[in-house]
């Protein structure tokens, strides 16, 4: 009977070194996936021109992270002197410049 228990216990410790073995490459697929998934959110993100602001992020999130400077402006309106970065969405007089037909090229700066 000694033998007979043994032989258990030597099998559940295989067992237990099968399911700590897989639980560490389920860890490694779910990395992956989740890398590939922020891969995707940010490829959508800047298509459409999101912000994390539009989606009810705040800047309190970013606590304890170095903060960066902000992005040198890319276009100017000419009648208000507003400008944009090209970070986040076109800014709205922008986008009516572009309804009315004009080139956003014209608001470059420089």
């Amino acid at each position: 009977m000694v033998t007979w228990e043994y032989k258990v216990f030597a099998h559940d410790r295989d067992l237990l070194q099968q399911i700590e073995t897989l639980k560490k490459q389920a860890e490694e697929v779910r990395q992956q996936e989740i890398a590939e998934a922020i891969k995707d959110i940010k490829a959508t993100m800047s298509e459409y021109g999101i912000t994390p602001a539009d989606l009810g992020f705040s800047v309190a999130a970013r606590a304890g992270k170095a903060s960066k400077a902000p992005a040198a402006a890319k276009y100017r309106n000419p009648t208000s002197d507003d400008t944009w970065s090209e970070k986040g969405r076109a800014p709205k007089w922008l986008q009516e410049a572009e309804a009315l037909g004009q080139s956003r090229e014209q608001f470059l700066i420089g």
